[in-house]
């Protein structure tokens, strides 16, 4: 089992929701963050939201999936991604789950 992580703009919330769908994802939450960017605070996370003092109006989409239905709804974000190349593209983490209470 997998933990798929997506944060994207409001924006591209049905195109995420399509993924999900073709990668066998069915059961995913979602919730609204706004994200901000102080440009003068090194992160590791340096590129997650555009730079200046901006806020925007994200989704952070998530599921525990199958490791394959994760691997390919990894497959196809950075597919979008690379057709789109938007300065906001899609963000996606594969997390290893190592024990769940069920």
């Amino acid at each position: 089992m997998k933990f798929f992580i997506v944060t994207c703009l409001k924006e591209y919330q049905d195109e995420v929701y399509r993924i999900f769908k073709q990668a066998n994802i069915h059961v995913f939450s979602a919730t609204d963050v706004i994200g901000f960017k102080d440009s003068q605070t090194p992160n590791l996370l340096e590129d997650w939201f555009a730079s200046g003092d901006e806020k925007f109006d994200s989704l952070f989409i998530f599921s525990f999936a199958l490791d394959e239905n994760a691997g390919n709804a990894m497959e196809l974000i950075n597919g979008y991604n690379e057709k789109r190349k938007t300065g906001f593209p899609l963000r996606a983490f594969i997390v290893p789950v190592e024990k769940s209470s069920y």
